[in-house]
């Protein structure tokens, strides 16, 4: 009997085994799919699609794949290169405890994690509340009118109050005056984004500076932190009358657990304040993922930035939550938006407002208590010592005149295993010490071992239960109560927190639940191997502007990941410090605007936008400084080079660049984008290739190959980020080899200038545009493990089977809906797409009375998120389905919309009125179903369940349709009042 031959040990091995479990459709599913579309092949489709001009010359040069289990285990090694040592450094970051209800649930939770930015607010209930509930904390211990969802870190808050504040008040003046014992990374953030708005940013180094330049009167704006940078308290009463009385707004930085101890800048005047949640149970790691805040006067509130959750009421007169005042966006307003945020910090939002719901008022005020006792035993410890203790008031922190023992002091620290601050800044003179909810009676010890002189007797242990006073003066202490909502007052037992988070998270549709199919967002899998390893200590417990060496493992994980980014666009340099895909591209515009300054040619400021462009592409241009011109598109959706000629010849002497997507926002492969490139070259601009649809892209060619100059990308959605209901995001800005010097620096950490080793010229360097030299670092861990795992061949796969996916969807629907810009493609059924198509529903609103947003409510009673509504195109659905959903989920939303197609055929008929039908009175609620009056044309199973297959499994909408234009004419963003849900 002959013996069947061995299988190869290299093949049980199989290395690529992650691959497979990454990509939805296995072998004998991408046949279907071909013969669905009349292709020959995966490979014969591509070529089809992508045009040859700008297929890749070489495969990407990347490590071969591993497995789920090796990948881990090498990145372990890199992490243990990082040294986790109790960091009292302060400046925004501070040591926190995660309590393990929230961390398990929400952070390790895929309910949450994988859910997208509630814009479908029906099926984004459960977020949004959690979202409320941020907003109400902020307000309450701020003591503001009004928050909103969220920040991405607390500079660039700052930042965006200044660009409020200008568009606000009465002044006419460019000049923000700035206090010099804010954070040493806000101010160069103030500063990066005052320069090419042209306004300038006067700072005050000390108490007379500030004095003389708020009586000068001339300055729109005038900005503080609470505590200050060195911990210090001051009695900031008096300032804001004087700031009003030059029709300025005065801005605070603050503390929110210093803030249920000391009066809240509302009290005294302030008109905005922002600063980070961070403390608030979300981990250091390394600078991000964080929440910021921005709350301010009421009367601020339609400028405001960022995204705002406000309560409306639905289809049945019930409480409901939406996003509010979105026409103030980027897709509507484009360059007269109020800021490029499109993701926030969402995910981190709903941490820090748990963490708020689960200590509560009390709870929140014990900890503060607890560190400010703990900081005023350590400095009356220390001064028992003979250390001279600079502060005499402060919260938790205080400053120490060290002189030259500075760096003495700071080695033996280091040496015990404990960073204290370093005011380099100032002169290296003073050392800091910032103590947090972590610190404790032996941390003390240990500090002022550290500060004792050889021999010394250490302060007695007894101290600690001495009757000492916080350093917290009785004038600027709080008496306001806060966080008095029933939800601050309920939860504060696990049992209960428990409960609480999760029928959050049952109100929500995720990817957890089923397909998210929305266009240009790329919603795909987010791996449980790629998420493991952003809890790590080593990972999570990194202070920001801790010792270089001390960041060892961020530092090659840094480096390995640029280095494959690089392959996979084509682009000589990489910066990771962007922390969401808006500051990518605001960084790309920067380094433009410095490459053409140190060419002597700063006036070129002229920006070309295709009409097809993302909405961020316009409003990153105008904070850039730049005047945008728009440059239309043909019947097919490519850009019309007719027009885009006439434009560079009209601008030339004044062109600075041309903002791209590709494939374009149209989802069509542009088969002149070469020809496009050349042409701006030869005007003397650069090409910015934006990176939203990289998914699309990788491995099959590469914008720094075809004429690139500069692109971001979206790492939140090529590279398995998850979208965490509204961020965080990473957006990496890549760059060709003559503009890495402009790439964006970090002076508040030591990186002079430039990156990559590139020294920018002598005047043109580009400041910091995140607070944290690495951006959202924690978050990082998540693409090296998908890069790692998935290889060349892997990465390239995708790309072909995510084009592959939007062609089958294309194929399915072709019949039944008008495919808006297809390619047109002989032979394909659905003409031909990339990695999205368009539903055009135009002609169907005009014979039934059906819009593209009834078909968007109607699919959440079939189970789905809906496709990216009325964009690009008003009047159509978006769908990308990525690479990761399987045959099966993409029948089931086929098969959904061929079912709606139907549905729609019988109000076109008559069958259903065009006013009572399933899809007008869309989504459905159990509570609706099953009451017992049913007044309308079609049965209850129609509205409930409109395919059989719903039946052995149904999501419910918790909340009807819910009425945008009410909610903007009544907004209301904090927790809704009990009183509310009285009838419920």
């Amino acid at each position: 009997m002959l013996q069947a031959a061995q299988v190869p040990l290299s093949e049980l091995e199989n290395p690529a085994e992650f691959a497979a479990r990454h990509l939805g459709p296995d072998a004998a599913d991408e046949a279907h799919m071909l013969s669905a579309i009349g292709a020959a092949s995966r490979r014969a489709l591509i070529e089809a699609i992508v045009p040859a001009s700008i297929a890749r010359s070489q495969v990407m040069r990347l490590p071969a794949p591993v497995t789920e289990a090796q990948a881990l285990v090498e990145l372990r090694g890199i992490a243990q290169q990082n040294q986790v040592l109790k960091s009292f450094i302060g400046q925004g970051y501070h040591g926190t405890h995660t309590p393990g209800v929230i961390l398990r649930n929400i952070l390790e939770n895929p309910a949450w994690y994988t859910a997208y930015t509630p814009y479908q607010a029906e099926i984004s209930q459960g977020r949004m509340e959690a979202l409320v509930n941020f907003q109400t904390m902020v307000c309450d211990l701020t003591g503001m009118a009004i928050a909103n969802a969220s920040m991405l870190d607390e500079a660039t808050a700052a930042a965006e109050a200044m660009t409020l504040a200008k568009r606000s008040v009465r002044s006419k003046s460019n000049r923000i005056v700035v206090a010099g014992d804010c954070h040493p990374q806000t101010l160069e953030v103030i500063h990066t984004r005052a320069a090419p708005l042209g306004l300038q940013v006067m700072l005050a180094n000390s108490a007379t500076e500030w004095d003389s330049l708020l009586d000068g009167g001339d300055y729109f704006a005038a900005l503080v932190q609470v505590p200050t940078t060195d911990g210090s308290l001051h009695d900031l009463r008096g300032d804001a009358a004087r700031i009003h009385a030059a029709q300025a707004a005065f801005i605070v930085a603050a503390d929110l657990l210093a803030l249920t101890l000391v009066v809240p800048p509302g009290e005294y005047g302030a008109d905005i304040v922002v600063g980070n949640t961070q403390r608030f149970g979300v981990p250091m790691a390394n600078g991000g993922p964080h929440a910021a805040y921005l709350a301010c006067r009421d009367e601020f509130k339609r400028s405001m930035p960022g995204r705002l959750v406000g309560v409306s009421i639905d289809s049945h007169g019930n409480p409901a939550y939406r996003l509010a005042l979105q026409t103030r966006e980027q897709h509507i307003r484009r360059e007269k938006a109020t800021s490029n945020i499109c993701t926030a910090q969402v995910l981190l939002a709903v941490i820090a407002s748990m963490y708020a719901v689960y200590h509560g008022p009390e709870g929140l005020k014990r900890i503060a208590q607890r560190v400010a006792r703990l900081t005023a035993v350590l400095a009356k410890g220390l001064q028992q010592l003979g250390v001279n203790v600079g502060n005499a008031c402060g919260f938790d922190a205080i400053a120490l005149h060290t002189g030259d023992q500075t760096e003495a002091i700071a080695a033996r620290a280091e040496a015990a295993g404990m960073n204290l601050r370093r005011f380099r800044e100032w002169g290296d003179t003073m050392l800091g010490i910032n103590l947090d909810e972590t610190s404790t009676r032996a941390d003390v010890q240990a500090l002022w071992a550290v500060f004792a002189q050889p021999g010394q007797p250490l302060p007695d242990a007894a101290l600690f239960d001495q009757p000492i006073d916080s350093l917290i003066p009785p004038a600027l202490r709080r008496s306001s109560a806060f966080l008095t909502h029933p939800v601050f007052n309920r939860h504060h037992s696990e049992t209960e927190m428990l409960r609480y988070i999760r029928s959050l998270s049952d109100k929500d549709l995720a990817l957890d639940r089923s397909m998210i199919p929305l266009g240009s967002c790329t919603m795909k899998l987010n791996a449980t191997s790629e998420m493991i390893p952003i809890t790590w200590p080593e990972f999570a417990n990194i202070h920001p502007f801790a010792p270089a060496a001390q960041r060892a493992g961020y530092a090659l994980l840094n480096d390995q990941l640029c280095g494959w980014l690089s392959q996979a666009t084509g682009y000589a340099g990489i910066s990771l410090q962007p922390n969401a895909g808006s500051q990518g591209e605001y960084a790309g515009l920067l380094a433009i605007r410095g490459w053409h300054a140190s060419r002597g040619e700063g006036h070129r400021n002229i920006c070309l936008i295709p009409e097809s462009a993302h909405g961020t592409n316009p409003a990153s241009a105008q904070m850039a400084g730049m005047t945008v011109v728009v440059v239309k598109c043909d019947s097919q959706g490519n850009v019309d080079l007719v027009d885009l000629q006439a434009k560079c010849e009209k601008h030339s002497a004044n062109l600075s660049c041309i903002m791209i997507t590709y494939p374009s926002t149209y989802g069509v492969f542009d088969t002149q984008v070469k020809a496009l490139c050349q042409m701006v070259h030869d005007h003397g601009g650069r090409v910015y290739v934006d990176g939203a649809n990289m998914n699309a892209l990788v491995g099959v060619a590469a914008p720094g190959e075809f004429g690139g100059d500069v692109s971001h990308l979206n790492l939140h959605k090529t590279f398995c980020i998850p979208h965490g209901g509204g961020g965080p995001g990473v957006g990496p800005v890549c760059v060709v080899a003559d503009l890495v010097p402009f790439l964006p620096a970090h002076r508040a950490s030591g990186q002079a200038g430039g990156t990559c080793g590139a020294e920018p010229p002598a005047g043109h360097e580009v400041g910091a545009v995140s607070a944290a030299p690495l951006g959202n670092a924690a978050v990082l861990p998540i693409s090296w493990m998908y890069v790692r795992m998935m290889g060349s061949e892997g990465l390239t796969a995708a790309t072909e089977i995510a084009i592959l996916s939007a062609n089958y969807v294309a194929a399915r629907l072709a019949g039944h809906y008008d495919i808006h810009f297809s390619g047109g493609i002989a032979g394909l059924q659905g003409g031909g797409v990339a990695h999205e198509c368009i539903l055009d529903l135009r002609k169907l609103k005009d014979s039934s009375g059906i819009s593209a947003e009834d078909v968007a409510k109607r699919l959440i009673d079939y189970g789905f998120h809906a496709p990216t509504l009325s964009f690009p195109v008003a009047g159509t659905l978006m769908v990308e389905p990525t690479e990761s959903e399987p045959l099966a989920e993409l029948d089931r939303f086929c098969d959904a919309m061929i079912a709606i197609r139907g549905e729609i055929a019988q109000v076109e008929a008559g069958t259903w009125p065009r006013d009572d039908n399933p899809l007008v009175n869309a989504p459905h609620t159990a509570a609706a179903v099953s009451a017992d009056d049913w007044a309308h044309a079609y049965r209850r199973s129609e509205a409930a369940y409109p395919l059989a297959s719903l039946k052995a499994g149904k999501y419910w909408a918790p909340v009807g349709r819910v009425d945008n234009v009410w909610g903007d004419r009544n907004l209301s963003c904090s927790c809704i009042p009990v009183s509310d849900y009285a009838d419920d």
